[in-house]
């Protein structure tokens, strides 16, 4: 890459499963990355191929404090993402979403930088309208367990979208919908991780409620095309713009699937579906096809054989660890 057209670009929650692709994706393309990183779900493991690379730098830090450095770009990514997570500490999500935000957007502000923000398919809510338009102001529970995630994110939209209205900011928000693949974290009580790891296991698989309700899968390399295409584009383009697969599929379908390619042996536990988790999730991706010219090219049947592949290595090195401790 010509050396005029690298950029100084900052990945807050880099050390995440989104987060440790992107700034992979950003070294391969010529640009220095500061990964930012409180290690609160995110892990150094997931950046291990990149702590030598000349180009590649890590800090430790949590953006509900202030974080001062010269960069040419952000991308916005931290906040624990899965209900696990971030109910642990539903207090301490929301500040991350809205103080981190403002931290970020200030930043961004000082050093005349554009700013990209990871915002969620969660902002629709349990929604009525179906797929979900970016027109779409969303159906939320303002004060259930998941709302520390849901309103924070929408707030962090707020912050962003008036930080362009009365600072002249450039933003980019990308809502994103469910997203899968290598280095999700084992334990994030996300579907996808889920299944597979109680499938590999031979342990029974959690289904909540009838497992009819819908999601849509995302492979991790087409929604990171999805962030560098959306913060590539013109200044006027802002967003949000939903990001994600809009092939839809039932949870029974997904539990099914990923029994037959682990061969498992696993059967169906299931259990009282969660407050205000949402009945269907698909996202309405014209604005991406028109505007960045992006939709996902991978199949889930693909992103599940790499993302089994890498969670049976993980549990196979586990098994190894322990028995050689033991």
């Amino acid at each position: 890459m010509n050396i005029k057209n690298t950029k100084r670009i900052l990945v807050t929650g880099g050390a995440g499963f989104l987060g440790s692709h992107l700034c992979e994706r950003l070294l391969q393309t010529g640009h220095d990355v500061l990964c930012v990183d409180n290690y609160y779900t995110g892990d150094k493991a997931n950046l291990v191929q990149l702590l030598d690379h000349p180009r590649f730098e890590l800090l430790r830090h949590d953006v509900t404090f202030p974080l001062y450095v010269e960069i040419d770009e952000l991308y916005n990514l931290a906040c624990p993402a899965s209900p696990i997570h971030y109910q642990h500490d539903p207090v301490q999500t929301t500040k991350t979403s809205v103080h981190g935000a403002i931290n970020m957007l200030g930043l961004a502000k000082r050093v005349k930088a554009k700013i990209f923000q990871a915002s969620t398919s969660e902002v629709y809510g349990d929604p009525e309208v179906h797929p979900q338009p970016e027109s779409y102001w969303g159906r939320v529970n303002p004060i259930g367990i998941r709302s520390c995630y849901d309103e924070g994110k929408r707030c962090a939209e707020t912050l962003f979208f008036d930080y362009w209205r009365q600072h002249n900011l450039r933003i980019k928000v990308a809502r994103i919908f469910n997203t899968y693949g290598p280095r999700m974290h084992p334990n994030d009580g996300r579907v996808v991780s889920n299944f597979i790891v109680q499938a590999l296991r031979g342990d029974p698989i959690t289904i909540y409620g009838d497992g009819n309700q819908t999601r849509s899968f995302c492979y991790v390399d087409d929604l990171i095309r999805g962030f560098i295409s959306l913060m590539e584009t013109p200044d006027d383009v802002t967003g949000p713009i939903n990001l994600g697969n809009p092939a839809e599929f039932t949870i029974l379908q997904l539990a099914e699937l990923i029994i037959a390619k682990t061969g498992s042996r696993s059967q169906l536990q299931r259990q009282p579906l969660p407050q205000d988790d949402p009945r269907q999730r698909k996202p309405d991706i014209s604005v991406a096809q028109r505007v960045l010219d992006w939709q996902p090219t991978t199949s889930l049947s693909a992103g599940l054989d790499t993302t089994i592949q890498y969670f049976d290595q993980m549990l196979s090195s586990k098994t190894a660890r322990d028995a050689t401790a033991g």
